[in-house]
């Protein structure tokens, strides 16, 4: 991906002309164009051990060059970008290695610890939380970790339906070599066109048909994994009661326990059929209502998904739009897929008619599923242009959903302005709850990365305030400790730091993230 922006360099696009115009009415307009050119830190590791790293992984799997080194440089978190487009990459990786196998992966952690060498697990690089900023200080360097030369499909078991998937498979490169098969995995998070599978895994990232076929956690059954200590590998059946399930332990742990090098994933057969279709309701509330009821009367599709007043009308976030004689109140999106959905689709289609809602038909439906992974470059031309945009997501019980809507909200508007505009939706729904995505845009004061972070802060615990979790998907990385930590607990960290302590006693995995 690009160093200092998001995704394809080649789809980057100054803002359109009509939402220049928008732009500059609701919030102002400030050209604030971004460093060209911006020079790296020297690469701080000694030469016997980048000559070591050589004799273990080849001289073309060691690589030193600012190039390279440049796209390993942190994730792509607003914050991430603010710091890059000011010229900052003071956390770039002393050196980029490629394993190619997990016995390559065991003997870079075991000459990591030898030299107390920092290693980041690297995927795609598509991290929102600080997750790739590792702890350089009392390190004799920092390695990135891109597994790009592991992405293979290493079994595939049609009786079963599961298949063993690399880490370094990205998510088309995994869904095309599944389709070869008749396969598919089901797994489309906005990052889905640069994310990998070890990434889902590390994680537990949840993709936009959750509803459907559930959050990338829920598929794995088992995996293997790579620690200073040995190799753990978990899951010899597809559920068993042999004490706490330990594939858990692996998934989410975002790198600061070991590599995964390999997961056992279930997988359906690709479907013949798929259908999205639009849906408006008079107001937020009312369209969440109807979710729960379709959530709680089996009677989910594959994709559902709702957006507030504000989303539905300003089209950041959902990528469709209402309008003539559609417009006003929330846009839901509604998307079934499988053999035959005629059936599905009537039922749902009858509950969400009786609970209120209108259908605008399956033009606006295709239209969201076709620029679905599109909008995080519009934060980049909105960046260019001098307004602040960041996103930031969470969860709760369906009876605390208004309570926390209201106040993360508030705590966001308060600490960026009246003029802040803030944006929400619903995608991952559950019998008991679902996640809150926020986005939201305001202009840039003169330290946007103060201004962010400030906000964050406070909407981050508005979210712990209001007892809902401070991640649904996104992961802990850097950015989320301190309220990972209100969370879990005194004991939880304590179980953490335990486990942590006695897999990776030199502290080399991904230092600084996740653990409290």
């Amino acid at each position: 991906m690009h160093p200092s922006r998001w995704g394809n360099p080649a789809e980057a696009a100054a803002l359109p002309e009509s939402t220049r115009g928008l732009v500059e009415l609701a919030l102002g307009v400030r050209e604030t164009p971004a460093v060209e050119q911006v020079s790296l830190p020297p690469v701080g590791l000694a030469d016997d051990v980048l000559s070591e790293l050589r004799e273990l992984l080849g001289d073309d799997f060691v690589l030193t060059d600012d190039e390279h080194r440049r796209v390993r440089t942190r994730g792509k978190s607003t914050p991430d970008l603010l710091k890059a487009r000011a010229g900052d990459l003071t956390d770039a990786p002393d050196a980029v290695v490629r394993p190619a196998t997990h016995g390559d992966v065991v003997a870079l952690i075991e000459l990591a610890v030898r030299h107390h060498i920092a290693l980041v697990p690297f995927g795609g690089g598509t991290s929102v939380t600080g997750g790739l900023v590792a702890r350089r200080e009392g390190y004799a360097g920092v390695l990135s970790v891109d597994l790009i030369r592991m992405k293979g499909i290493r079994e595939v078991d049609k009786v079963s339906m599961t298949v063993v998937l690399e880490p370094g498979l990205r998510g088309p490169e995994a869904e095309a070599l599944l389709a070869e098969q008749g396969l598919m995995l089901g797994h489309f998070p906005q990052s889905f066109e640069f994310a990998t599978i070890g990434g889902f895994a590390a994680t537990r990232s949840s993709g936009q048909s959750s509803a459907g076929y559930g959050r990338f956690d829920t598929m794995v059954v088992a995996l293997t994994m790579a620690t200073p200590q040995g190799t753990l590998e978990v899951g010899s059946s597809p559920a068993n009661a042999a004490g706490p399930d330990l594939r858990q332990l692996a998934l989410g742990s975002e790198g600061a326990f070991g590599i995964i090098t390999a997961v056992r994933v279930r997988v359906k057969a690709l479907p013949a059929e798929k259908v999205y279709e639009a849906w408006q309701f008079p107001s937020f509330d009312a369209g969440a209502d109807a979710m729960r009821h379709l959530s709680q009367n089996g009677l989910m599709p594959t994709v559902l998904r709702l957006s507030d007043e504000n989303e539905t009308a300003l089209n950041l976030a959902s990528q469709s739009e209402v309008g003539g004689d559609s417009a006003g109140g929330c846009l839901m999106i509604v998307g079934h897929e499988g053999v035959s959905v005629a059936a599905r689709q009537a039922l749902v289609g009858a509950a969400l008619g009786e609970l209120g809602g209108t259908r605008l038909g399956e033009e606006r439906g295709a239209a969201w599923a076709e620029g679905r992974f599109h909008a995080p470059y519009l934060r980049d031309s909105l960046l260019d242009v001098g307004v602040l945009v960041e996103t930031l997501e969470t969860a709760t019980f369906w009876s605390n959903r208004d309570r926390l809507y209201k106040a993360v909200t508030a705590a966001l508007t308060e600490a960026l302005g009246e003029k802040t505009l803030v944006l929400c939706h619903i995608s991952h729904v559950y019998e008991t709850g679902c996640s809150l995505y926020f986005t939201v845009a305001a202009p840039q004061a003169d330290d946007a990365l103060e201004q962010w972070l400030a906000a964050k802060a406070r909407a981050s615990q508005a979210m712990i305030d209001a007892d809902a979790t401070i991640t649904h998907h996104h992961a802990v990385g850097t950015d989320h400790k301190p309220w990972f930590a209100q969370e879990i607990g005194e004991v939880g960290v304590r179980i953490l730091r335990a486990v942590k302590a006695d897999l990776d006693p030199t502290g080399v995995l991904n230092p600084g993230v996740m653990i409290p």
